[in-house]
């Protein structure tokens, strides 16, 4: 099997270097904006780099890996359905709903394949609290606590055409707190504050944001992310239900000190970032696409997950900017400027 990777930055060289080591994958194209890059990282595991993505399709792939900045996902994402290739794809989609929604059709009308990267869908932890939820251990899930806290924020440049921090950050929350318990999102009620900096203030951004979801159950979750946690990285689910509660995120890492006196110290070497904590979720989610590839396995996380969490953080965005609740069903379309 061969598979073109377009884009190699931090992202697309974890992902290449998976699939460089993957038994069922003969070779790889790698190819980036810095043609540079691309020729560093395919010299040092030993594969092969393309001046650019023309040449992905023109040499012959059996799957595309694209990894690039958001406001190319969605034209690669239709080259490779017009081509018959199945895509690994980083959220988001597209830098709108309406590109969403065209790129998914594209995919399904060419009846190809789109993976979207929700690497929680692939760590241990989040796995064992689905199971614990399906099973019925805990009862009547009645309340779920999400959070995700960076140790720094990002560049400024990145804070700009990130989208922001509810469909940046939160959308994984969104994303992990359906599969987890398999219920969707009715309406949020959200808020943010810009009051860690003025770089959040001129991208339209917010440096912490919070949102109260309701479910269609009845559950009650609480999302909250903040790109300002000195102590470290910090990405946790707490679900309680009638019977039992869990948690996901809680071990000797976990960047958080109790203040009680027989309480856990704090951790000696806290989590740092999400390549660190998810590190094995990533190579999974890829290894999966493989299977896909291979028709061993059906796919984890199509187009269509992806468009829900985006339309719950569309409207996460919208609550907090009108400062009222917001049902999904007013979530239709949509766009976020990319600002500079």
């Amino acid at each position: 099997m061969r598979i073109g990777v377009i884009g190699t930055g931090r992202i697309g060289a974890i992902h290449a270097n998976t699939l460089s080591r993957h038994r069922e994958v003969g070779s790889l194209i790698l190819t980036d904006a810095d043609p540079a890059r691309a020729q560093d990282l395919a010299h040092r595991l030993g594969e092969t780099a393309a001046p650019g993505v023309d040449e992905i399709f023109q040499w012959g792939v059996d799957a595309v890996v694209i990894t690039t900045t958001t406001s190319a996902h969605a034209e690669l994402i239709g080259r490779a359905a017009r081509s018959g290739l199945p895509v690994f794809c980083e959220k988001p989609i597209a830098v709108d709903l309406a590109g969403t929604l065209e790129a998914i059709g594209e995919v399904e009308a060419a009846g190809t394949v789109l993976q979207m990267g929700f690497q929680r869908r692939f760590d241990r932890g989040y796995a064992g609290a689905r199971d614990a939820v399906r099973s019925g251990r805990l009862g009547r899930l009645h309340t779920v606590r999400a959070l995700t806290s960076d140790q720094a924020p990002p560049p400024a440049a990145y804070l700009r055409a990130s989208g922001g921090l509810y469909r940046d950050t939160l959308v994984h929350d969104f994303d992990i707190l359906r599969w987890v318990t398999g219920r969707e999102v009715v309406d949020v009620c959200a808020a943010g504050s810009d009051a860690g900096g003025a770089t959040f203030r001129e991208a339209g951004d917010v440096d912490t944001g919070a949102a109260l979801l309701t479910l269609d159950d009845g559950t009650l979750a609480t999302a909250t992310a903040t790109r300002l946690n000195g102590a470290g990285y910090d990405v946790r689910m707490e679900l309680a239900g009638e019977l039992d509660q869990i948690v996901v995120g809680l071990d000797d890492r976990t960047p958080i000190a109790s203040t009680e006196p027989t309480g856990p110290p704090a951790a000696d070497k806290p989590w740092t970032g999400f390549l660190e904590r998810f590190g094995p979720a990533y190579e999974a989610e890829l290894c999966a696409f493989v299977d896909v590839v291979r028709g061993e396995a059906a796919n984890p996380c199509d187009g269509r997950e992806a468009l829900q969490a985006l339309r719950i953080a569309e409207a996460c965005e919208l609550s907090r900017r009108e400062r009222r609740t917001v049902g999904l069903a007013e979530v239709q379309g949509g766009v976020w400027p990319l600002v500079g």
